[in-house]
Order: structure tokens, then C-alpha cells, then sequence
């Protein structure tokens, strides 16, 4: 089986080798979309056909093909700053780094949705910069991009768009 995995599935098994060290519960069927423990559960229902998944039970979708869930979910729920100009989501993202970024720490969603108020210029700022749950094809091409490869609770770096300059605050996936 292990052969099987190397020969045909060569990314993954090296992705494995290299983050086991860091993470002790990592399997190769994990990161295969493979839930070892999906025999365990018992009954119906996305529950038992998850196997206890942590992800799953937190409502972040399945484990998907990576540990995290990257490029597998079909739904993500993120925040943003959107501003015309460069220099003032450049000072938005110094104040995340200032408080936060800086120190390997995270954003708390409290605390982007005032610097969303303070500094977008999107309709949704007044709501804290909340887009809501969207799905793969709704957001423009680079938008897409960046909010479905950023990890859950994480804050990308500023990126262009053609509707302006954007901050993401990932908060959650789903399939």
C-alpha cells in the first residue's frame, strides 16, 4: 500500500514525511482525504461518515486532501479591508502587524472587524468587512485565490484586486 501511496501519490507522502515531526496524530490516510477512522463511527449522517474528524465537528468541512482542508473545500467564510489605494491598506495591515502579526499571533475577528470599519471601503465594512460563507466562482480570480489557499484564523498579506487592495481574514471552510 505504501508503494502504491509513493508511486502515485508522491506530493502528498512527501508532505507527510515532513510535517509528522510537527504533528504526532498525522497519518498518510489523513492527508490522502482518507479518514482512518471513518469505520468507527456508527450510524448515519456526516458524524459518522466523518469518523469524529476534528475538523468536521468544528464545522470546518472535511480534512479534504491536506490536513488542513486547502483547495478541497467548496465554501469559505472571511472578513476583508478593501481600499482603493495602496498606502492605506498598507497601514491597515502595520496595525495588524503591530498588535498581532508581529508576535506569530493571531487576529482575533473582533478586532479586524474595527480595523474593517475603520479602514474599508466596502459596503461591508460596516459590518466589520463580514463577507459571510461564499462559494468557489462568486469572488474575482486573485480574491478566490487568496481567501481558499488562507489557513482558518489566519490573515493573508495585502493583495490587488481589480476592485481595489484587500486584507482576508480566513474564519472558517466547508464543503
Amino acid at each position: 500500500m505504501l508503494f502504491h501511496c509513493i508511486r502515485n501519490r508522491s506530493f502528498w507522502v512527501l508532505f507527510f514525511w515532513m510535517n509528522a515531526a510537527y504533528n504526532p496524530n498525522l497519518t498518510v490516510c489523513n492527508i490522502m482525504g482518507k479518514d482512518s477512522k471513518a469505520k468507527e463511527g456508527k450510524g448515519k449522517g456526516k458524524q459518522a461518515a466523518s469518523g469524529g474528524d476534528e475538523n468536521a465537528s468544528k464545522g470546518k468541512g472535511k480534512a479534504g486532501k491536506s490536513a488542513d482542508g486547502l483547495g478541497t473545500c467548496t465554501y469559505v467564510k472571511a472578513r476583508h479591508i478593501l481600499c482603493e489605494k495602496q498606502g492605506k491598506i498598507n497601514e491597515a495591515y502595520k496595525k495588524l502587524q503591530d498588535g498581532w502579526l508581529s508576535n506569530g499571533d493571531k487576529v482575533p475577528p473582533a478586532e479586524f472587524a474595527k480595523l474593517a470599519a475603520e479602514y474599508s471601503e466596502c459596503p461591508s465594512g460596516k459590518k466589520g468587512g463580514d463577507l459571510g460563507w461564499f462559494p468557489r466562482g462568486k469572488m474575482a480570480g486573485p480574491f478566490q485565490d487568496v481567501a481558499f489557499s488562507t489557513v482558518i484564523g489566519a490573515t493573508s498579506a495585502p493583495f490587488k484586486s481589480t476592485h481595489g487592495y484587500h486584507i482576508i481574514l480566513c474564519e472558517g471552510r466547508k464543503n
